[in-house]
């Protein structure tokens, strides 16, 4: 959860672009450049010495007189170019927390992309090896290698279409002029657009007519990148960094969901979620104590609103306190209650842990940190102090030795399914790290603290009855009960230093930590951070620390916060992954986080953070989900339904239902001052509820299927249009409409009053999800007219079978008792495919899985591939055709999922 406060930097100014085209003013006019000597090729690449090429610039920090130059062809469609100093001493992010693919396993004579140079000034470029089209070009402006500045410019064609360098807000084909990407995790309340956000991405796809390839820079130091086009310099992309190595990987693709599998190759495979995880979840900050969370559950059940997960946001914390719950709001035996009233009905339970700890007695998951010495500390040896939601707080060292048994012992205690909230899967928030009341320097962190926490709201008894419920959660109690006795609390404030804290001296150089003698607090290069008053206050004013833990706070391996911030959400992601499996070693974690960096989604999904209840949030929804699934391979995302903070309205809470049920992670959540906003509030919202949901749930193994493959391969399960018509130019900027799954258009009304929308539909053969009627596409928009609030068009691609439930279900687990309906949108040449994964739904190591294949020709189904799975005995029970004759046709089939079997459709 952010801020909430209209903090200074809210008001901040939008970027202005840096100028860097060589006006006779700029100081790195006068930067000039390397030269290569000692060039060593070999089949898979090549080796090389760069020296400073004339008298040093020293701009924002002192140039490096010695690099080196390191090229490697890892696979058929991968190149990665690294420069690095000579020492090894410039930091570098660790293997243990980026694990880098494999190097050097092809040739440059087999390569799809090729690697030339230029020896003085040194530049390189990268091309298609089949037709020599240069996609990377740096002798678009000398290369800078400095202390605490790099600065790396490619050329690239006119008006590119480029994608991905997230998080933000901004348009999905990203502007191309005057344009500036800040790479540096702030708690951005309401997710504003020209900011930098949670998360970094430093990845782009730039897609052309040829063809489409991907640039990673993997680079976790706070950076700027700059998208411009000016007479003097031409289109370019340039990166600007406050450090780190130029390390990079290209990807060839050529077709962008090509270069989605090649990048997650080198990030890493998102992780397999639970089945139950694709349910609908609700949550709100602001419920009042533990009835009001029942009372959410019993309503959703009483609107026949399908309900599968409750979620609590930081309520039921002791005075807002990680690892505690007030004890008279959300006392434990309530809660444990709660939760197994949710388990026997086939529900789940999850809350929010945030990774600062209060600084107080109470509870003593400070003083165990403490004596583990886990937490970030000062130079003298005292733990770092900030200000988060309880006041004063500490933050754990993800880089300490004890960090593991930490963390996972603060689970075992307080999540323990014998005497603890036995939660099913976890929630992280204010991972950036946030430290938003105390602005830098931060050195009175208990002047800061007045306020925080918030008062807690009043302490009451069962306000109604709520049936089925146990009987402290009834007005009239539990009869001829001993009194439950409440937790003890001492509350204090520790001493401000223990002597056996000490702080490790910087390891030796030579060992990729970070070059000694910086200013960690105030580089000369202003990266464009909003949590800065001023962008211009990065530099000077120590804006980098402001609203975050300070950048010259030193990890206990030796490497500095100025590099690292970026990876503190993706570390807390790790540990959390590690510390929810050795809770329940055999089933998937599903965690969702509000941080990320590069790879995250092997561990953890990504809700969209703070956004608002308006219309212009309820379309960034679609855009940014789309990046994060189909780019950087964060499959399991979602926005905050309805919107976070501000008032939704009946209107546009109903639209955004609908559109919910089709983004990956489907939760309704809002802010503590807004109003209620559970779907079962309004009529509208309730229909759109019971109608969408309902669809989804029928939808559910096809979407399943659909992130399996994309853990798998990496084809991802959310698909912008030119995706997959790539050659549709008319698709490349389409970002308000979108294919869940290889089959399912998504086309939703975008505009607040309206019952119209235009839906472009390429050169190809649809299907009407409601009506089955076929719907021929000609690369042109068709406006679909009476779309009620509880309406949301849908259309079938022609030529891909999708698996369906043959009903909805009240649960997940419900849900999957039910058998199939194979839908068959019969394409263009009269065929159609797909496929169906099984498994338990849960299992990291199954028992038995079930791939099944189907394909449609000639009016025969035929059902191929393995089948493992035979739990709750799956079958299918009927066959619909769409696209034959006249309309659709269905076919009754009864035949169970356990051996290939073909069905005659249409009769001959």
């Amino acid at each position: 959860m952010a801020s909430r406060l209209l903090l200074l930097a809210v008001a901040a100014s939008a970027a202005i672009v840096t100028r860097r085209d060589y006006a006779s003013d700029d100081p790195l006019t006068a930067c000039p450049g390397y030269t290569a000597s000692n060039v060593v090729k070999t089949a898979s690449g090549l080796t090389a010495d760069l020296a400073l090429a004339g008298e040093a610039c020293n701009v924002y920090g002192s140039d490096l007189q010695n690099l080196t130059l390191e090229v490697s062809y890892d696979t058929e469609t991968r190149l990665h170019v690294k420069i690095q100093d000579a020492a090894n001493s410039v930091y570098q992010i660790p293997s243990s927390v980026f694990p880098r693919p494999s190097s050097g396993g092809s040739d440059e004579a087999a390569s799809a992309l090729k690697f030339n140079y230029t020896e003085s000034p040194f530049s390189f470029t990268v091309s298609r090896s089949d037709s020599g089209e240069v996609l990377f070009d740096t002798s678009a402006a000398s290369l800078v290698f400095e202390s605490q500045y790099l600065r790396l410019r490619t050329k690239l064609p006119e008006s590119p279409s480029l994608y991905g360098l997230g998080e933000h807000s901004d348009p999905f084909m990203l502007n191309t002029t005057n344009y500036i990407r800040t790479f540096w995790s702030q708690d951005a309340y309401g997710v504003p657009e020209g900011s930098n956000l949670y998360g970094n991405h430093p990845v782009y796809y730039e897609h052309r007519e040829s063809g489409t390839h991907g640039v990673f820079f993997l680079n976790s130091d706070g950076m700027d990148i700059m998208i411009n086009n000016t007479a003097e310099s031409g289109q370019y992309l340039e990166y600007n960094t406050l450090g780190g190595v130029l390390d990079f990987y290209f990807v060839s693709g050529p077709s962008p969901v090509e270069v989605a599998q090649q990048y997650a190759d080198i990030v890493g495979l998102p992780a397999m979620m639970p089945y139950w995880g694709f349910g609908f979840h609700n949550c709100r900050y602001g419920y009042q104590d533990v009835f009001d969370v029942a009372e959410a559950v019993y309503n959703y059940s009483q609107a026949a609103i399908p309900l599968e997960t409750m979620w609590t946001d930081i309520d039921y914390m002791y005075l807002r306190r990680v690892f505690s719950l007030d004890p008279d709001r959300f006392p434990l035996h309530k809660m444990r209650e709660l939760v197994d009233y949710l388990h026997a009905h086939n529900q789940h339970y999850v809350v929010m842990v945030d990774p600062a700890v209060a600084y107080q007695d109470f509870p003593a998951s400070l003083q165990r940190g403490i004596d583990d010495n886990v937490f970030l500390l000062r130079a003298n040896g005292s733990v770092w102090r900030g200000v988060v939601w309880p006041g004063v707080t500490v933050f754990p060292d993800w880089f300490s030795a004890n960090i593991s048994n930490y963390w996972n012992n603060e689970f075992s205690l307080f999540f323990s399914p014998e005497n603890g909230v036995d939660i099913d899967a976890l929630w992280i928030d204010m991972n950036e790290p946030s430290d938003f009341p105390c602005y830098f320097p931060c050195d009175n962190p208990d002047a800061s603290a007045v306020g925080y926490p918030p008062d807690p709201p009043a302490v009451r008894s069962p306000p109604r009855a709520l049936p089925g419920f146990p009987c402290d959660f009834q007005p009239e109690g539990c009869p001829n009960t001993t009194a439950v006795r409440s937790v003890e609390i001492r509350d204090g404030t520790p001493r401000s230093h223990f002597g056996h804290l000490t702080l490790s001296p910087r390891q030796a150089e030579g060992q990729a930590l970070g070059l000694p003698g910086r200013d960690l607090l105030f580089p000369k290069y202003a990266i464009h951070n909003k949590a800065a008053y001023e962008d211009s206050w990065n530099a000077a004013e120590g804006g980098i620390s402001n609203k975050t833990v300070n950048t010259d706070v030193i990890h206990q391996n030796g490497m500095a916060m100025y590099d690292t911030h970026n990876l503190y959400g993706s570390m807390m992601s790790v540990a959390s992954h590690e510390a929810m499996l050795q809770r329940r070693p055999t089933a998937r974690p599903m965690i969702i986080t509000r941080s990320t960096f590069a790879g995250a989604g092997a561990k953890v999904g990504h809700w969209l953070g703070d956004n608002l209840s308006s219309w212009d949030h309820y379309r960034l929804a679609i855009r940014s989900m789309m990046a994060f699934a189909s780019v950087y391979q964060v499959p399991m995302v979602g926005a905050d339904t309805c919107g976070f903070g501000d008032n939704t309205t009946e209107q546009l809470c109903a639209r955004w239902a609908a559109l919910g049920a089709f983004s990956p992670f489907f939760r309704v959540h809002n802010d503590l001052g807004s109003i209620s906003q559970e779907l079962y509030r309004w009529n509208a919202t309730t229909v759109a509820g019971q109608k969408f949901i309902g669809i989804r749930y029928r939808l559910l193994d096809y979407v399943y299927t659909a992130l399996r493959a994309q853990t798998v391969d990496g084809t991802p399960m959310v698909n912008p249009l030119f995706y997959v018509y790539p050659q549709d130019k008319s698709t490349w900027a389409l970002d308000l409409q979108y294919f869940l799954g290889p089959s399912l258009l998504v086309a939703p009304v975008t505009e607040e009053n309206s019952t119209t929308v235009d839906v472009y539909l390429p050169d190809d053969v649809f299907y009407d999800w409601y009506t089955g009627e076929q719907v021929v596409g000609d690369g042109k928009n068709v406006t679909v007219t009476d779309q009620d609030w509880t309406d949301l068009p849908l259309y079938l691609r022609g030529g891909v079978i999708v698996p369906l439930r043959a009903e909805s279900a009240m649960t997940t687990t419900e849900l999957r008792t039910k058998p199939f309906e194979i839908l068959i949108p019969v394409g263009k040449d009269g065929k159609a495919s797909g496929n169906l994964y099984l498994d338990d739904g849960v299992s990291l190591e199954q028992a038995g899985t079930s791939d099944v294949l189907f394909s449609y020709a000639d009016g025969v189904l035929t059902v191929n591939g393995t089948f493992g799975y035979t739990a709750e005995s799956p079958k299918i029970a009927n066959v619909t055709l769409l696209g034959v004759g006249s309309g659709s046709m269905t076919v009754q089939v009864d035949k169970p999922l356990t051996e290939a079997f073909t069905v005659e459709v249409v009769k001959t």
